[in-house]
Formats: C-alpha cells, sequence, structure tokens
C-alpha cells in the first residue's frame, strides 16, 4: 500500500528504478503466495504487471517532459545547436537529416508528441519523409518496442478496405478460407500508420471513425467486438481541410486525427539537407550494388544541388540509385534521366569551320577553362614522375586520394605515362 499511495500522490521520495524493483518483489512474492487462491493470484498478478508498465510509461514521459522544461526558447538557438539539443535527449533520428529550422521544428513536435498517446497526422508533398516522421514518433516513445504497422489506404481497393484493417472470419466473403486478423489487430499495443489517409473512401472514414472513438473492432463477418490499443499516425499529401470543405473527408474524422499536426518542408526548402542525403544514399547504392560509392564531377553536382526536386527525397534517392548503376567510377550529366537533363550546350564555329560544342554563359565558359588548365598541370606531373602517383601527390602536396579523383575525373590513367615513357627509352636505344 505505501507503494501505491507513493505513485497515486506522485511522490518523489523514491526513484523509479526503486519502484520497479518493489514491484518485482510484489510480483515475485505474490507468484509463491500460498494463503491465496489462484483466481486471486491471477488477478493481483495482472494488476502488478499493469502498474509495472504504467510506471514505465511515466518514466519515459518524464525524461521528456524534463527536457522541454530545461529548453532555451527556440529563438534563442541556432539550427545547429537545435539538433545538438535533440541529440543530448537521446532522440531517436531513425535517418532524418539535415539543420532545416522547419525541419527541426517538426522533429521538436515529433519529440513531444511521441510519449503521449495522441493521434498525429504529418502532411506534406509526396516524398517528403512522412513515414520517416511516423517512425520517428514510434521509435521515441513508449511504445517503440512494440509492433509499427505501416498501411497504405490509397493502395486498398475497396472491397477489401475492411477485411485488411479489421480482419475476417472464416467464410465471410469468397475466397475467405480462413480466420484473418487486420492490421488494427496486428498493430495492438503498438502504432499503425495511416498512409494516403486523404485516399480513403467514405464509408472506410467512417468505420475508422468508429475505431477511434470506441477502441474496438469488429472482424468481417463476426458480431463479437475486439478491443485494440493502437496509436495512430496518418500521413496525407492532401489538403484535409480542402477535401472536408468539398465533402470528401469527415470533418469529424479530420479533427480526430490531426490533435497533434506535424508539416514537412519540401525538399527545395531544404538545401542544406542535399549534400547529406547524396552522401547518404550514395552509400546505400554502393552496398546494395556491391561496389564503392560513386563520385560526382563537378557540373553534376552543382546540376543536384540547384534541381528542385518535384519528388523530393523519394526523386533524389532514385537520381543516386540511377547514377550508382549506370556509371562508373564517375558519374557526369549524361548519367541523368533524359527528362531531367539539362539541354545541350549550343554550337559555336571552330577555326575550321566546324561546329563545335560551346559554353552557354561566362559562368560555364570560365569553368570549361579552370577544367581544362586542371588537366594539362595533371598530364604534365604524371609525364614528370613517370607515372608515379604518390610521387605526383608528395610533390603538389595534394591528398593522394584526392589526387586519384581528380584524374578519375578527366579519365587519365597513371600506367598510360609510364608505358609512354618506357616506350619512348626503347626508342632511343
Amino acid at each position: 500500500m505505501k507503494i501505491l499511495d507513493q505513485i497515486a500522490h506522485g511522490s518523489s521520495a523514491i526513484s523509479y528504478a526503486g519502484l520497479i524493483e518493489k514491484i518485482e518483489i510484489l510480483r515475485s512474492t505474490l507468484r509463491w503466495a500460498v494463503s491465496l487462491e489462484r483466481p486471486d493470484i491471477e488477478k493481483l498478478l495482472r494488476q502488478s504487471h499493469a502498474l509495472r508498465d504504467e510506471v514505465m510509461q511515466l518514466s519515459h514521459k518524464e525524461r521528456f517532459v524534463t527536457a522541454a522544461a530545461a529548453e532555451p526558447t527556440r529563438t534563442d538557438q541556432s539550427p545547429g545547436v537545435r539538433r545538438r539539443a535533440l541529440l543530448d535527449r537521446s532522440f531517436v533520428f531513425e535517418g532524418a537529416f539535415g539543420d532545416n529550422a522547419s525541419l527541426l521544428e517538426a522533429l521538436e513536435i515529433a519529440e513531444k508528441a511521441a510519449p503521449t498517446d495522441m493521434p498525429v497526422l504529418i502532411d506534406g508533398e509526396s516524398g517528403t519523409g512522412k513515414e520517416l516522421v511516423a517512425k520517428v514518433i514510434h521509435a521515441n516513445g513508449s511504445r517503440a518496442d512494440k509492433p509499427y504497422i505501416s498501411v497504405n489506404c490509397g493502395a486498398i481497393p475497396d472491397d477489401l478496405l475492411e477485411s485488411e484493417l479489421f480482419g475476417h472470419r472464416k467464410g465471410a466473403f469468397t475466397g475467405a478460407t480462413g480466420d484473418r486478423k487486420g492490421k488494427f489487430e496486428s498493430a495492438d499495443g503498438g502504432t499503425i500508420f495511416l498512409d494516403e489517409i486523404g485516399e480513403l473512401p467514405l464509408s472506410g472514414q467512417v468505420k475508422l471513425l468508429r475505431v477511434l472513438e470506441s477502441q474496438e473492432i469488429q472482424r468481417v463477418g463476426s458480431d463479437a467486438t475486439i478491443a485494440v490499443d493502437a496509436r495512430i499516425v496518418a500521413a496525407t499529401n492532401r489538403n484535409l481541410r480542402r477535401l472536408c470543405e468539398e465533402g470528401k473527408f469527415r470533418e469529424d474524422l479530420f479533427y480526430r486525427l490531426s490533435v497533434i499536426h506535424v508539416t514537412l518542408p519540401p525538399l527545395r526548402d531544404r538545401k542544406d539537407e542535399i549534400p547529406l542525403l547524396f552522401e547518404y544514399f550514395g552509400d546505400e547504392a554502393a552496398e546494395a550494388l556491391k561496389r564503392r560509392p560513386i563520385s560526382m564531377t563537378r557540373q553534376l553536382r552543382e546540376f543536384l544541388l540547384n534541381y528542385p526536386y518535384p519528388g523530393n527525397i523519394r526523386e533524389l534517392r532514385n537520381i543516386i540509385y540511377r547514377l550508382s548503376c549506370l556509371a562508373g567510377d564517375s558519374a557526369d550529366l549524361e548519367h541523368l534521366p533524359r527528362d531531367i537533363r539539362p539541354a545541350a550546350v549550343p554550337e559555336v564555329a571552330g577555326s575550321d569551320g566546324a561546329s563545335v560544342p560551346g559554353p552557354s554563359s561566362l559562368s560555364d565558359a570560365k569553368r570549361a577553362a579552370s577544367d581544362e588548365a586542371e588537366r594539362v598541370f595533371l598530364e604534365r606531373g604524371l609525364r614528370a614522375v613517370n607515372g608515379t602517383v604518390v610521387e605526383l601527390a608528395r610533390r603538389c602536396e595534394m591528398n593522394r586520394s584526392h589526387l586519384q579523383t581528380l584524374l578519375k575525373k578527366h579519365g587519365l590513367r597513371s600506367k598510360d605515362f609510364r608505358n609512354r615513357t618506357s616506350s619512348g627509352s626503347e626508342e632511343r636505344t
């Protein structure tokens, strides 16, 4: 009773670890009690299990509440400081990158929402990482060790929607050869992520609203209700408020889902994140293809840094995978998909009257001249050291790996210069 009183009154006289230890002693004592009937023992054990889970959840919540209370106002913090503060609070990023202020604001909201069971609605353009944020919320919450179930609402046929979400009994319809659990049952105790929630038909919205209100489901073909405890995170790339006004989305469901609202900025507004994504997806693609990470020419890198990415992070990932697959050691503009590749460089007349490619701007002309000077310098250096890269790096006071990258950029092979020198010596002898 003393333990229960301390919990009921929020006493800080005993630590959470001490409480859990005492609860474990209580459970052990009850398990071997001889003066109680077995049903009474089972009941008390269930209560102690529930108490232990509640204390664990309170401990998790208190960590975030304490961190939030100690957090300085965001106006006093730079993006780097805000990201570092998240790291210091043991925040699990699940692959989220960058110091963009809008992204950090979304992650800070996710951090505060994570330890609660409140529904979360995530919106943003397609490919901005909405499911990633859903995983962040799950990973940082008290349900992190419980199931995470993802459902694409736009990919389920209308006639199968109820069965997919809530399950069915054997014989409920043609093809139902056995009992089947739905997504909500599979997510019991954990998190269910409802992607593309704006594509859910009105009939499905009514059934989902009923589950949110009652925390119970009914399998198709059954009258029995099943209690479910699943934290709901939904996502959409559509304007649900506008859909509500058009009568295509239930307003009561919208308010049920958007207790916590997170908006993700498009990648074109998070350009600081692009170089990090180059490296991340480059390593990921290299591992998948069993090869070294691809390098990019300066022209390609500049193009990709300034490309608007209408498909956001998903499009960037696909481009990096394409480059890694189609290019050799170094990728250039020619390896880009044809529909986004920059227009061909205009041609100008050469000294012999023939058409040759020319620069399209002064900056392109300067870049071309710089590249040509760089190539000539490297060629002369390789000849001077008989194709020995280590010696050339030493003479130029340059990192060897960087020198190798420059040689690859210009298509120069050190062995070609060794062969030339050897041939020249043989001719002279």
